[in-house]
């Protein structure tokens, strides 16, 4: 048992590590958070997966000065998706799957977002 839990905090941090790199947006290597399913890293750093065509979760409240990371968790060859706010705070380019993309939230307000190629596809972000 004891083993059992030192290999998935193991495998958790290699997702903080993944996620938070300094790689920019490109693809993540071995998409880690895809198979952990970690939304909250710590006090500042804050996970949405993209996957089956939604953000998951849809909703996220978050601190003043938290910072946000999309991953594409979709397989490989499906059509890629963007983040975009809806008051042009943010856009990111197309997400192919295990991209990702990144945005710090400096102050409170409500921040809708929606994916431009699926208009379906909304989420919002909530800064208190």
């Amino acid at each position: 048992m004891k083993r059992l839990s030192v290999g998935v905090l193991a495998l958790a941090g290699l997702a903080v590590v993944a996620c938070f790199s300094e790689r920019g947006s490109g693809p993540v290597s071995g998409a880690a958070e895809c198979r952990v399913p970690v939304t909250v890293i710590d006090s500042m750093h804050y996970i949405i997966a993209i996957r089956d065509f939604a953000f998951h979760p849809d909703s996220l409240k978050v601190p003043p000065g938290a910072t946000v990371t999309w991953v594409n968790c979709e397989d490989v060859g499906q059509e890629p998706h963007t983040t975009t706010s809806d008051s042009s705070v943010w856009n990111s380019p197309d997400l192919s799957s295990g991209s990702r993309f990144s945005h710090t939230f400096p102050a409170a307000g409500g921040f809708p977002y929606h994916c431009t190629p699926h208009p379906f596809m909304t989420g919002k972000v909530v800064v208190q």
